[in-house]
This record gives C-alpha cells, sequence and structure tokens, in this order.
C-alpha cells in the first residue's frame, strides 16, 4: 500500500489527466470536420452525437485514444514481426542504429573525458568545440551526412548510426569529465605518494570515482541515439523504421499510425534506459556499492 500511495497513484494521477486533456483536445481539433460536414448534408449536430463522430473518424486529426492503442496492438500484436507493416519490425531497425550509434558515441566519449582531464591543452581547445559542436540542430546536420555518405557509397544502418554518434557522445564527454574529476585532492595526493603513475590513478581512482557519473550520463545519451536514428530515417524518404513508419502515416493522412510509432518509440525509449539502469545496479553492486535504502 505504501508503494502504492508514493509512487504508483501520483503517476496514475498525470497519466489520467494527460488522457483527459487529450480528449478534450480530441472533440476540439475533429469537431469542425463534423460540423462542415453536417453543414454540406444540410443538418444540424448534436453535441453529443458530435462527440461521438469525433472519437470514430476515419482520418482524424487527433485520433482518441483508443484508435491509437488499436493500432498499437494490431501492427505490434497481430502481425508477424518480420512483417514490414509490423511496428516490432521496425523498432528492430530503429534499435539496431541506436545501439550501434550509442556505441560509437559511448567510446568516444569516454576517450575524449579522459584525454580532457590529463590533457590541459585538449581541455582548453577541444570542450568549447564539444560544446559547440550542439549549437548546430540535427535536423540540419542529419541530410548532409545522409548526403555525403551516399555520394560515396554508404547507405542503410551507418548514416543513421553516425548520427545517433552525434547526439550521444556530448553526455558521455560531460558527465565523465565531471567523474573523472570528481575525486577529491587530499585523494590524488594520496596517490601521488604512493609513486602511482597517471594510468594506475586513472584505473584506480578515476575510474571507480567516475561510474555514477557515467551510467548517469548514459540514460540520457542512449535516448538521445534513439532520437538521431529516428531522425536519420527522415530525410532519406526511408522504407524500415520507426522514422519511416512516421513518413508513410504523415503521406496518407493515417495520424493514428503516427501516434502508434510514437507510442512504440517511447516504449523502446523507456526499455532501454531500463537496461542502462540495470547494467548500473549490477555494476554498482559488483563494486560493493550498498543497495538504495540499506544501512
Amino acid at each position: 500500500m505504501i508503494w502504492l500511495r508514493d509512487k504508483a497513484f501520483p503517476v496514475l494521477t498525470i497519466v489520467a489527466a494527460l488522457i483527459a486533456l487529450w480528449l478534450v483536445f480530441v472533440v476540439v481539433l475533429n469537431a469542425p470536420f463534423e460540423r462542415s460536414q453536417a453543414a454540406s448534408a444540410g443538418s444540424e449536430i448534436g453535441f453529443s452525437e458530435l462527440v461521438k463522430k469525433t472519437f470514430t473518424q476515419e482520418r482524424p486529426v487527433l485520433p482518441s485514444p483508443h484508435q491509437v492503442l488499436a493500432e498499437w496492438w494490431k501492427t505490434t500484436f497481430e502481425m508477424k514481426p518480420t512483417s514490414k507493416r509490423s511496428l516490432v519490425y521496425h523498432a528492430w531497425i530503429t534499435i539496431s542504429a541506436t545501439l550501434a550509434g550509442f556505441g560509437m558515441g559511448t567510446a568516444l566519449g569516454v576517450a575524449l573525458a579522459v584525454g580532457i582531464v590529463h590533457n590541459r591543452a585538449m581541455d582548453r581547445s577541444l570542450m568549447p568545440w564539444v560544446i559547440a559542436s550542439q549549437t548546430i540542430p540535427v535536423l540540419a546536420i542529419a541530410p548532409m551526412i545522409i548526403v555525403v555518405l551516399n555520394a560515396i557509397g554508404i547507405s542503410g544502418l551507418l548514416p543513421k548510426a553516425l548520427i545517433s554518434t552525434y547526439l550521444s557522445f556530448f553526455p558521455v564527454v560531460v558527465g565523465m569529465v565531471k567523474g573523472l574529476r570528481s575525486p577529491e585532492q587530499i585523494q590524488l595526493d594520496l596517490m601521488h605518494t604512493y609513486n602511482a603513475s597517471s594510468l594506475q590513478t586513472l584505473v584506480k581512482l578515476r575510474w571507480p570515482a567516475s561510474v555514477p557519473y557515467l551510467f548517469a550520463s548514459l540514460k540520457v545519451a542512449i535516448a538521445a541515439a534513439l532520437v538521431g536514428a529516428i531522425v536519420g530515417e527522415l530525410p532519406t524518404g526511408a522504407v524500415e523504421g520507426l522514422g519511416a513508419r512516421l513518413l508513410s502515416g504523415s503521406y496518407y493522412g493515417q495520424t493514428a499510425q503516427i501516434w502508434a510509432a510514437l507510442f512504440m518509440a517511447s516504449a523502446v525509449a523507456a526499455g532501454l534506459v531500463a537496461l542502462v539502469g540495470l547494467l548500473e545496479r549490477l555494476t554498482m553492486k559488483a563494486m560493493g556499492a550498498k543497495p538504495e535504502g540499506a544501512r
């Protein structure tokens, strides 16, 4: 009961409020079409009938929750995962690019962070450029990356993975720099007293201290990598991936398909972040950290 009161109830309250707001906007946004249809037919439409029709339009401006849920269920569970109409199939295409970009972004971010912490010249010259790189909108840089790589015969997974890398490396750099610099000066002086080399100090002091910062940044990075993979599918007219589902839904006015793909993307993001959280708990347990709430 305590868990229900302290954790589940606040979340369910917010969800209920969002659904109520969604239902209101379904009526507001879809009502003009129904009124125009009634006016063309020379008849009047009552409020109750208007509300009913706004929830069942074939091509609504904003689909109702049950329409989105029906589309999501049909394309997730009622179709073979290998079907190109299945959201599971498209989600896997996007996840593969996400994980590839996340892996490259993590490796690049950690390498840059180690260099920035141990080299004053890299700290002063590279860090400002790392920060400035994130001022470029991904919607502007994604088409350039895809066009350039297509010109040299590279297409498919790699261009999308590079866009994911571009978005995911930044939080890793920032988090790891903060983590690697988190040991106190007295701890660094102790390592110096033991005549430890820079590599030994990194392995035995700086790296263990940076692990909590690393996992905090990885949770942000993997969500950003997913966004990058989806954005990478948009400028190419892709036929596979969640971005492709968004494109095809917008081309044919299938708003329920668009929302179903967005919900699947949200579910994938939540699953990936939860996976990173699980790895964090296992890693911290292996390092001897006490579980939360333990004394």
